[in-house]
């Protein structure tokens, strides 16, 4: 929380934050709210992004860099274009070692056993949750700018539903 707390307080924050992925468990969501009653900095929602386990997990399993130029690539969802590109240039398209099927069940399973409940039970009070329809309303890379406008458009305190 130290450094979340040292984040918050600097002066391009004080318009609006994202703490992606956080809070993960019930004790990191009523330390965070303490953490921004401390810096009497309101949370004025919580986003749970939906999407379909079979999606989710082409988007992780396909995940792939370009090792010529850094760029992050997706097997299913990228342009065949990008990918030849890639390796015409004589670059070689890289998975992630913990972006496999064993690892991602693994992740999915946390979440079910420790996020799952904390969205459910809403401990620290915050307004859960504006949900989003991941694969309708963002694009695959899932652009903060246009997460941030999804949220300002439909309010905080309404729920995002399915299209």
């Amino acid at each position: 929380l130290g450094i979340i707390r040292e984040r918050l307080s600097e002066p391009d924050a004080s318009e609006g934050f994202i703490l992606d992925g956080f809070p993960r468990t019930e004790k990191q969501a009523i330390d965070l709210d303490e953490l921004l009653s401390d810096l009497v900095t309101p949370l004025d929602s919580a986003v749970l992004m939906e999407v379909d386990f079979e999606i989710l997990m082409k988007r992780l399993t396909g995940r792939r860099t370009c090792s010529k130029t850094g760029k992050i690539l997706n097997i299913h969802f990228s342009p065949r274009e990008e990918l030849e590109a890639c390796t015409a240039d004589g670059g070689e398209l890289i998975q992630r070692e913990d972006d496999n099927e064993e690892t991602i069940r693994n992740r999915l399973d946390v979440y079910s056993g420790q996020t799952e409940p904390l969205v459910e039970g809403n401990p620290a009070g915050i307004n859960l949750p504006v949900e989003l329809d991941h694969d309708r309303q963002l694009d695959h890379a899932g652009n903060g700018e246009t997460l941030v406008g999804v949220v300002r458009e439909r309010g905080t305190r309404q729920e995002i539903l399915h299209d």
